[in-house]
This record gives structure tokens, C-alpha cells and sequence, in this order.
């Protein structure tokens, strides 16, 4: 549990940017008295229903838990929006003032309009959250693939997030489509679970009807090592899902054959210092003959690793894509890749938006997806487009 000192600290914060987008929002309305205290009570509200949300979990109730956190984190996203919105709606007016355009109408209407942005927004982002997960089709190109790997199909899931909010029946209609795809191989690239064991051992089971060639494969996200990777490791792999651990396995397809490696994530040594993940010691013995090396790494940090340790591909997840606007915009300050395919070097690099979603319950501009990577032959390796 957060300490006192932490809590009082994320109470204070909250209070004050509330605080912020009354003052900057309320007045500015020319609301009647009773709307003025509505909007304030409402910013309460707000402010006391997302710690709430957040630390929903401390409460021994499961049943109580789910809906304070699903009344918190819904908050917390309507917040969120509310909050970027009403900066944004600063700046214009800012710029409105320096060219002479800012009308006392125009003041007035953009207050009223943030509130009303923000909650369409968010209520479209839960639509879009809790939709199932589309299907990804992505064609990797390699020259020289052997034939009895051309069309070998990996389906990545990613970022589920079982939790307060996302529950084994979500996890049903995923595991019914990755079926329906008819795989080769199922990578589940980190962050399945937001919770303990004993929480939410019911909810992955449905892992368990997965349907492959080759068999599941899964590598641990950095949300095992808060909800506790070592039994995670022990459940999954009781589950018949092949967990790797800076290792890898070889895959003979036919005639021809893949390696298929797998690290920890990128940041396991701060929780568990032997699990401290390394691309090298993961291909370490492989056959020298295999096709292909494709990594499992949950964040593309590992990229830059992963082409040093001479893999081909990389499949990793961990941004979400962002999952909503703007923060997108804020991903590339701490990973090098978003979303969609690239290149680096020698290494393709796939990093998925992910197939569940992870605290608020919204999504916007930035769908969860099921992801089917085919591999192709081509003479042609040139870098694609930014997706």
C-alpha cells in the first residue's frame, strides 16, 4: 500500500488542478448560482472518486473493489480530458487575445464547451475500450524466408490488463477470435494481469482453449512484477502456457525451422534482480541453422538490444499506442517505438497497441487490437511507411 505521505501528496495534486479547472472554467460559464454549485460539487466528486478508484484493490470486498474502481478509473479518464481540454482551450484563448479575436461570447461558450468535449470523449473512448479488439493483419517481409515458412502466422496479444474492470469473459471472446485466425503460434507479450493470483486465477483461464500449431508463449510485462511475477510464472506455466524467461525454444515448422527467444521485461531487475532481462543470454545455443530469430520483449526499449543480439524480429507491446489523446504525443519520451511496424537496422520491430486496456476504461484514437503477423518472402526490405 502507498504510504501516508504519498497519498496525502496524490490528494494534494488532484485538489489543486480540480481546483485550476474550476477557477479557469466555472466563472468564465456565466452559469446560474445553482450551476456554479453543481459544477463545484461535481469537481469534489471527482476529486475524491479517482484515489478511490486507484487504490480500489486494499478493499476485501472483490465485489466492492470492481465498482468503486470501475466508478474511479471512468473519473479519472472524464478527468483526464477534461483537464487537457481546458489547457488547451488557455492556449487558443491566449492567442485569440494577442490578435484581438477574444469576444466575451467566445469566453464564455469555449467554458461551456470543455465540459461537454471531455465527456464525449470519454464516453466514445469506452465504447472503443470495451469493444472487442479488432483484428491486425501485418505481413512481415524477409528475404531469402524458406518456403516452409512463408505464411507461418504469429497472433500477439498484448496488454490485456485482467483486472478490476477487464474479466475472464473478455478474455472468452479474445481467445474465440485468436482461434478463429487458425495461428501457427500465440505470443502473449506481457502485462496480461492487474492482480494478485488469488484474484484472478478464474480470469485467465481461458487461456487454456487456445489453439495453435506450436503452442502459447508468454513473457512476463512490468504489471506481473507489481502484481507478483513469480507466481504468475508458476500459474501460467501450470496452465500449459510456455513462459520464457531469457530463453528461447526452436519451432520446426516442415522442413524448416524458427527460433523463437523470449526476455523478461525490460525493467524485472528492479523487482527481482536474477530476472534481469538479456536478449543475449536468450539466444545464447541456438541452432546456427535456424531461418529465423523472433524475440518476445514486452517494451520496445529492448529494440536496440534485440538487433545487438542479431534477432531478425522483435514483438513487443507496453504503449498501448498511447490509448488516448494526448498521451500519444508523450510515448516517445520514454519508448523509441509506438505503434505499428518498423525498422532498426537489421531488426523489424512490431509494437502493438495492445488488446485490453489499462486504468480508465477508454480508448481514443488508439484501438485495441489482436494482431496476426504473417511472414512473407520478398527481395524487397526497404523500411515501410510510419503507421
Amino acid at each position: 500500500m502507498p504510504s501516508r505521505a504519498v497519498i496525502l501528496t496524490v490528494l494534494a495534486v488532484l485538489g489543486l488542478l480540480h481546483a485550476y479547472i474550476g477557477v479557469r472554467l466555472i466563472p468564465a460559464a456565466s452559469l446560474p448560482a445553482w450551476g456554479s454549485i453543481a459544477a463545484w460539487l461535481a469537481l469534489t466528486a471527482s476529486w475524491l472518486l479517482i484515489p478511490l478508484g486507484l487504490l480500489a484493490r486494499l478493499f476485501s470486498s472483490r465485489a466492492l473493489a470492481d465498482r468503486l474502481a470501475w466508478v474511479g478509473l471512468t473519473t479519472l479518464g472524464l478527468f483526464s480530458s477534461l483537464l487537457v481540454l481546458c489547457l488547451a482551450r488557455e492556449l487558443i484563448l491566449e492567442l485569440m487575445k494577442l490578435a484581438g479575436q477574444a469576444s466575451p461570447a467566445w469566453v464564455t461558450d469555449s467554458a461551456l464547451a470543455v465540459p461537454v468535449l471531455a465527456l464525449l470523449v470519454t464516453l466514445a473512448g469506452l465504447v472503443n475500450a470495451r469493444r472487442l479488439a479488432r483484428v491486425v493483419t501485418v505481413e512481415i517481409p524477409f528475404a531469402g524466408l524458406p518456403a516452409g515458412l512463408e505464411g507461418f502466422t504469429i497472433v500477439q496479444l498484448s496488454d490485456i490488463h485482467l483486472g478490476p474492470t477487464i474479466k475472464g469473459a473478455y478474455l472468452e471472446r479474445v481467445v474465440a477470435r485468436v482461434n478463429a485466425l487458425q495461428p501457427d503460434l500465440v505470443a502473449i507479450t506481457g502485462d496480461l494481469v492487474d492482480g494478485s493470483v488469488a484474484q484472478l486465477a478464474a480470469d485467465v483461464l481461458p487461456l487454456t482453449r487456445l489453439q495453435s500449431c506450436h503452442g502459447s508463449f508468454f513473457v512476463t510485462g512490468n504489471h506481473e512484477y507489481y502484481a507478483g511475477a513469480k507466481p504468475w510464472i508458476a500459474e501460467l506455466r501450470r496452465l500449459g502456457i510456455r513462459v520464457l524467461m531469457n530463453e528461447h525454444v526452436e519451432i520446426r515448422h516442415g522442413e524448416a525451422s524458427l527460433v523463437l527467444a523470449g526476455v523478461s521485461d525490460y525493467t524485472a531487475h528492479l523487482f527481482e534482480p536474477e530476472q534481469r532481462s538479456d536478449p543475449q543470454a536468450a539466444i545464447a545455443g541456438a541452432p546456427a541453422d535456424a531461418a529465423l530469430r523472433v524475440l518476445l520483449a514486452h517494451q520496445p526499449r529492448s529494440a536496440a538490444a534485440a538487433a545487438a543480439a542479431g534477432f531478425d524480429l522483435l514483438l513487443s507491446g507496453h504503449t498501448h499506442g498511447g490509448q488516448f489523446l494526448p498521451w500519444n504525443l508523450f510515448v516517445p519520451l520514454q519508448q523509441p517505438f509506438v505503434a505499428g511496424l518498423y525498422r532498426l537496422q537489421a531488426l523489424w520491430v512490431y509494437v502493438s497497441r495492445g488488446t485490453g486496456y489499462w486504468g480508465p476504461p477508454k480508448r481514443f484514437c488508439a484501438p485495441a487490437e489482436i494482431t496476426c503477423l504473417r511472414l512473407v518472402r520478398t527481395s524487397d526490405t526497404s523500411p515501410p511507411l510510419d503507421p
